[in-house]
């Protein structure tokens, strides 16, 4: 339970929350990381109180921003929400209506490419565009025709198509089953979070999690290939402790396939609950091989993308890897530090693999730019399966 508590104007007591607040920040158009790391201060600087006002929280809320140098346009809607948040509600197809929510419809925006600034920025400019239509209550196909036609005009044809098939997508139910690959350090974890953030996928599952589960299930004189890491699993084979061979790329590829065999049960099992609950969900992890694809249980209306991440410079790979030694200890960077070679290894295997299954794969250099091209991919994917027109998709 939260210490902190919020006294509202009703002097009713409610607890503060992170998740509340970040939300209230994003509506006002910060981006995710900005609204999330500003709502973590704010809640490290309530620790020490037992209650707070509401009126206090704002103005802690306000310094902040300010300290931060964030756009003064944000500041202002923060001030001043009167001014700028107009309840416009939104009809949906079903007939039902909500209130139109800026964060949803910019994370729409980044679901078709956009740049998490430049979604922000489309966003406010085409809540402008609807508030000047003088209208209580818009249906939510007359907002996607304003979307699709302020995109046209700024960003040309290919983002508006991807925008039209990603609506069709989010109204017809199916799910997504978006599978991340890579070795290890190639930031995986960190893009699978970011990704389903804009996704909307609320499930996602970790290969290493999978591995844990299975080791405490499996002790490891009966399976000592699943008690390693994936670069040092060929450590395990019984016909490398036989012989003490010395490591070759091939032989730390074999004890990395056995591994991943292992774990293959478990990934299909994850992925089959979830094509039977009709939910997406993301999977990441270096088990996550390209001919996975083939194993999964043939089901026509899940939508199943492929992402190899790499890291195509082995020093930017070390660099990574020294990088997240020093903020998550646990990771014991050493340890892959000094396997490197065979870390860039299994990278290169899972990049053959890719080409020959025909699984894109995506360098990740730059955060923004790797989840932007995710997200592009993710679309692709999905266009084959959808309208492109958008009459159909809005209007009908």
């Amino acid at each position: 339970m939260a210490k902190t508590i919020v006294i509202n104007t009703e002097e009713m007591k409610t607890p503060f929350l992170r998740g509340i607040l970040t939300s209230s920040l994003l509506d006002i158009g910060m981006s995710f990381d900005q609204a999330y790391q500003l709502a973590s201060l704010i809640r490290q600087d309530l620790l020490d109180k037992n209650q707070v006002t509401t009126e206090e929280l704002r103005k802690k809320v306000i310094t902040l921003l300010n300290k931060k140098k964030i756009n003064e346009d944000i500041i202002e809607r923060y001030i001043a929400p009167a001014n700028f948040n107009s309840t416009i509600m939104v009809k949906n197809m079903c007939g039902g209506k909500t209130p139109f929510s800026r964060s949803q419809h910019r994370l729409g925006l980044e679901a078709c490419g956009l740049s998490s600034e430049k979604a922000i920025t489309s966003t406010e400019y085409i809540y402008e565009i609807l508030l000047n239509l003088g209208k209580d209550i818009i249906h939510s196909g007359e907002i996607g025709c304003v979307t699709y036609q302020y995109l046209l005009q700024e960003y040309g044809q290919e983002i508006a198509q991807y925008y039209v098939v990603w609506y069709d997508f989010l109204h017809s139910g199916r799910p997504l089953i978006v599978l991340i690959g890579g070795t290890a350090g190639v930031g995986k974890s960190t893009i699978a979070i970011e990704v389903g953030h804009r996704l909307g996928i609320v499930r996602s599952q970790s290969t290493d999690i999978l591995r844990e589960v299975m080791r405490m299930m499996t002790p490891a004189e009966l399976l000592p290939v699943l008690h390693s890491s994936s670069f040092t699993a060929w450590e395990q084979l019984p016909e490398n402790k036989a012989k003490k061979v010395a490591v070759n790329e091939q032989i730390v590829i074999n004890g990395y396939l056995r591994q991943a065999e292992i774990l293959s049960l478990a990934c299909k099992a994850v992925i089959s609950r979830a094509l039977e609950e009709r939910v997406s969900i993301i999977m990441e992890g270096v088990h996550v091989k390209p001919s996975l694809i083939k194993q999964i249980p043939t089901n026509n209306e899940a939508i199943i993308v492929p992402i190899i991440l790499s890291v195509l410079k082995s020093h930017k790979l070390k660099e990574r890897i020294e990088e997240r030694g020093k903020t998550v200890h646990s990771r014991r960077s050493q340890r892959y530090l000094k396997n490197l070679k065979q870390i860039w290894t299994i990278q290169s295997y899972l990049m053959d693999e890719a080409e020959n299954h025909h699984v894109p794969i995506v360098s990740n250099l730059d955060r923004e730019k790797t989840i932007q091209e995710v997200m592009k991919t993710i679309v692709q994917y999905l266009t084959p399966h959808f309208s492109h027109d958008p009459n159909t998709v809005f209007l009908s």
